[in-house]
């Protein structure tokens, strides 16, 4: 190999990173030194922990040496278009950065151009990186989104450091949250049409049925507190229903096969706007819809108006809780004439013999005030939803009969990371984390996330 060969081996961008990361590798090195001093040889955890806790430096250290190569042009870029104008700018000054990753934080001075006639300063090297403008970077933002969305604030924040060696503290999780919430709208967290057609091919299987799409949709309690300063006094708080729907496949060998969860506290009239834009990316035509729920008239107002040709199913559990809260008050607590009659309503129920219950309902004498209320409420029930009463013949056609579904989605959604004990929301920030555990239920997590890192480019290019 001539002189030139090699000569131009040395100075190619990747041989410069190899010389720079032998370089930071020897420095890393030079720290194992006090384990090869001490009496007792250590152990692998001790190797592990030492590894740990040092090898941010070295991988800092590499990652900047790949920065300042891959985008040595704008480390050393002197002229710049303003991005508004479109005037030739001189460098105004070198700035240092400070950044830190999953990898090692490390510094970086960047060139910084201002124009006068538009008053925008800007570094094109932020833009060209997707840099964030906070010290940690996207990468732990989002991990420690997740990580947050999944235990309180201070225990998730505690578990990031021990597994990374990152440490971000619980406001910063709170925060970022927050922020990654209110970029998730609905239209991000809901999975795009063309993965739904996707999840309905896989569900067919090779028989090529039409799965059954389950909609259902219930209410969760929870806990909530007016806002105020955090030294100031918060006032009173109180449960507010969280509206959510869930929609599902049912596949071929009865596997639940999820499609979208939305869960928000919020009015009868917004929960009918999410459904329905839901329910534009289905296709109608290669599904059988169940609509599934309780009693609830705003939830059957929405599902109907969604999806005019689903099947209306009475959720049986439901069902079952009326007609054994009548057995209760008419024949006593725990009797066997009452267990008896409520079986024998509940079969014909299964069989579609709505009026014959009707019937007896009206014909029964009650044995009290409290009796005579109960069976009252129960005929209404059963006469607003005598139509959507048919177990039987649902379960022989493969729907299911009961809201199981939903009312799993509102336990590991809402239920789990909600209420646990202490906790009390702001609306808007319980809101926010509802979104993203949804977005993390539904897959789309890194579809939002990407969605708030663009949004909120957006809104610094516009505040500059």
């Amino acid at each position: 190999m001539g002189v030139a060969s090699v000569s131009l081996l040395v100075d190619s961008p990747l041989e410069e990173v190899r010389h720079m990361a032998h370089e930071a590798l020897d420095t890393w090195v030079d720290e194992l030194a006090p384990l090869f001093a001490q009496e007792i040889t250590p152990q692998l955890t001790e190797l592990s922990d030492h590894f740990q806790k040092t090898r941010f430096g070295l991988l800092g250290a590499c990652m900047k040496a790949v920065v300042e190569k891959l985008y040595a042009p704008y480390l050393s870029q002197r002229w710049a278009g303003c991005p508004r104008c479109g005037r030739t700018l001189c460098r105004k000054r070198l700035d240092q950065r400070e950044v830190s990753t999953l990898h090692g934080s490390f510094a970086i001075e960047r060139p910084y151009f201002y124009c006068q006639q538009c008053r925008h300063g800007f570094h094109p090297l932020d833009e060209a990186l997707a840099l964030a403008p906070d010290y940690h970077q996207y990468d732990i933002q989002k991990r420690a989104t997740a990580a947050a969305a999944k235990m309180p604030f201070a225990e998730s924040a505690e578990h990031f450091e021990d597994l990374t060696g990152v440490v971000v503290g619980n406001h910063f999780s709170h925060e970022t949250l927050n922020a990654v919430g209110e970029a998730a709208t609905l239209e991000v967290v809901i999975p795009e049409r063309d993965e739904i057609e996707r999840r309905i091919s896989q569900a067919m299987g090779p028989s090529r049925t039409p799965p059954v799409l389950v909609v259902a949709a219930d209410g969760a309690m929870m806990p909530t507190r007016p806002k105020a300063h955090r030294k100031a006094k918060r006032g009173k708080g109180r449960y507010q229903e969280v509206k959510g729907f869930r929609l599902y496949l049912l596949t071929a060998d009865d596997q639940i096969m999820p499609l979208a969860s939305w869960h928000q506290v919020q009015d009868a009239q917004r929960f009918h706007e999410d459904l329905a834009l839901v329910a534009k990316r289905i296709d109608r035509d290669k599904v059988r819809t169940a609509l599934v729920g309780d009693g609830a008239s705003w939830l059957w107002n929405a599902m109907v108006a969604c999806f005019p040709q689903g099947r209306q199913i009475l959720d049986f559990y439901h069902c079952a809780e009326h007609v054994h809260t009548v057995a209760r008050a008419q024949y006593g607590e725990g009797t066997l004439a009452g267990q008896q009659w409520a079986e024998a309503t509940l079969v014909r129920l299964c069989t579609a013999e709505v009026k014959t219950v009707l019937g007896a309902l009206r014909r029964s004498r009650p044995r009290n005030k409290e009796a005579q209320e109960e069976i009252l409420k129960l005929i209404g029930y059963l006469e607003n939803n005598s139509h959507r009463i048919d177990y039987i013949s649902n379960l022989k056609q493969g729907f299911p009969i009961g809201s199981g579904g939903i009312e799993s989605a509102n336990k590991f959604i809402c239920h789990t990371r909600m209420k646990r004990s202490g906790a009390w929301w702001v609306v808007a920030s319980g809101n926010a984390m509802l979104r993203v555990r949804c977005a993390i239920y539904n897959g789309t997590f890194h579809r939002v996330f990407d969605h708030y890192i663009k949004r909120r480019s957006e809104n610094l290019s516009q505040d500059k």
